[in-house]
């Protein structure tokens, strides 16, 4: 059973990395949520913030609470189209880094389909019947004691596809409260995975740009 949680989202200004007439890319927190929750106490999220500091930000994609890193957001509704358009059609490319528990391979590729687990939602699970085509090819970056650090390349977007991914393969994502336990979700404050670098065609005029921020773990 996952521990009772209390919504405490970090404070400050918005980490802007870029903003132009059509786009607001940020540096999402760990701890913020991406979009409002249900309940009234997580009505804070990035998106509110966006919105406060850049007149009419959109949403396009959603980034975990507990994940950090690059989040785009449209300045217009064309440029919001687009962008979503681009992530359908999977012509974005997403870059992770993540920490995980024990000493992978190298590098690999896990195929593995995946659907919510209904009665432990928000949890996702492997299901080779019913599951939705998911691929994660990954890369060691540097080991360490008990743990690696890998550079994770989703080419689908589902839900906690990471997390999921990685546990699958015997190397849950260090400090993540939903997949990892014992020595690997004690072995850091939060979970150990972050939107590094994300890269899309432009809405206006179509040059291929790519927006980073760096792993604050």
């Amino acid at each position: 059973m996952r521990a009772e949680f209390t919504y405490a989202p970090p404070t400050g200004p918005l980490d802007v990395l870029h903003h132009d007439d059509d786009l607001l890319v940020l540096n999402k927190p760990s701890g913020l949520l991406s979009v409002p929750g249900k309940a009234a106490e997580h009505a804070d999220c990035l998106a509110q913030r966006a919105r406060a500091a850049f007149t009419g930000a959109l949403l396009v994609h959603r980034l975990d609470m507990d994940t950090s890193g690059v989040m785009i957001f449209a300045r217009n509704k064309a440029a919001q189209r687009h962008l979503g358009l681009q992530f359908e059609r999977r012509h974005v490319e997403k870059t992770y880094e993540a920490l995980v528990w024990g000493q992978p391979d190298d590098k690999g590729e896990v195929d593995l389909p995946l659907m919510v687990d209904w009665p432990n939602r928000p949890l996702q699970k492997v299901d080779h019947i019913a599951g939705k085509p998911a691929q994660t090819r990954w890369a060691v970056l540097a080991r360490d004691a008990g743990h690696a650090r890998l550079q994770l390349m989703p080419k689908t977007g589902r839900s906690h596809q990471l997390r999921v991914h990685m546990l699958a393969i015997g190397h849950p994502i260090l400090g993540d409260r939903f997949y990892a336990k014992g020595p690997a979700l004690a072995a850091a404050p939060r979970l150990c995975l972050h939107a590094k670098r994300l890269e899309i065609f432009h809405p206006s005029g179509g040059a291929r740009v790519a927006f980073k921020a760096p792993c604050p773990f």
